[in-house]
């Protein structure tokens, strides 16, 4: 496979990943809001961006922080160029430019979902259809996740697609729990409170969670169990370990193909060490923060050597 397609293929994925997470964070940051005051429903949404990497980008153009201004800006402004329209239009031109790579099923899904989104993002986003425009993203990334399932060979294309949907993953799951532990929280006087079990049910439904979670820890709601939860628990499909061997998997798989491994399975195996019989006890042991710090400098790491390894073009 040719540089160019790899990286088409990886990146494709990787915007349909980051689309959807994006839509389960405004759905999570709405949902707090409702209940909130107008000084908290405000704080709500400056940590909605800055776990999106937003804010200084936002406060150029805004000087208040209300739901409907900051999902339109989020969402589809043409001042913001990581706007989930953007994800979507970069799926879509990496899928055109990679057509001889997947299947018509799932460039369908890819190029009709992207003009559902261009329809529902001509106009601004308001309160009354956001619930509309949030299960129209989250739909059509899972509409076109579905048609590579199930209609893609098992080969090195499909192997980058995986690769870039759960680097991705990782990467949003880490950046949700750093910026939750030390960002959400206006003081410590209020850990154990309603509006703490508040700010980590939000964290948990960001990233499809929570009934998941509740399942399996009935009744309890804090800081140590929720993490142990999404970076150790391998059961759950968002968690630090299931995406880390997810990528280990797809990058066996392309060692294969290619008659050897390279720097990333190097880097791969590393961060795989920094994971190997930690317990949620050690982590917050070494700190939370800089364990989060750390799993994303890795994770920045092995997309890097990936780009390098097989020669994406930029």
């Amino acid at each position: 496979m040719l540089g160019r397609v790899a990286n088409g293929i990886f990146w494709m994925y990787r915007y349909l990943e980051r689309a959807e997470n994006t839509a389960r964070l405004l759905a999570a940051g709405q949902r707090m809001t409702l209940t909130r005051s107008a000084e908290q429903a405000s704080q709500e949404w400056i940590s909605v961006l800055t776990t999106l990497g937003l804010k200084q980008a936002y406060e150029a153009g805004h000087d208040d922080y209300t739901g409907a201004k900051v999902c339109d800006f989020v969402l589809r402004s043409k001042d913001n160029p990581e706007s989930v329209f953007s994800m979507m239009e970069g799926a879509r031109t990496n899928a055109r430019a990679c057509r001889s790579a997947i299947t018509a099923e799932v460039w369908e899904a890819i190029n009709e979902g992207w003009m559902t989104l261009r329809d529902l993002l001509s106009r601004p986003v308001q309160d009354g259809n956001l619930n509309l425009v949030l299960g129209a993203i989250r739909r059509e990334s899972t509409l076109a996740r579905g048609a590579t399932h199930g209609s893609m060979l098992r080969n090195e294309t499909y192997s980058f697609a995986r690769l870039g949907t759960f680097l991705e993953r990782a990467d949003n799951t880490a950046r949700i729990l750093d910026v939750k532990y030390y960002l959400l929280l206006p003081s410590l006087s209020y850990v154990g409170t309603a509006l703490d079990s508040g700010q980590w049910d939000s964290v948990l439904r960001s990233l499809s969670a929570e009934r998941a979670y509740r399942w399996l820890n009935a009744g309890q709601m804090d800081a140590r169990s929720i993490a142990d939860f999404l970076i150790l628990d391998a059961r759950f499909p968002r968690s630090l370990v299931f995406c880390y061997a997810a990528m280990r998997e797809n990058l066996t798989e392309l060692a294969q193909l290619h008659g050897g491994e390279s720097s990333s399975h190097e880097h791969m195996r590393e961060a795989d060490l920094r994971l190997a019989d930690k317990s949620v006890e050690d982590i917050f042991e070494q700190g939370l923060h800089e364990f989060l710090l750390e799993f994303i400098a890795g994770n920045q790491a092995i997309a890097a050597a990936v780009a390098e390894d097989y020669r994406f073009v930029s």
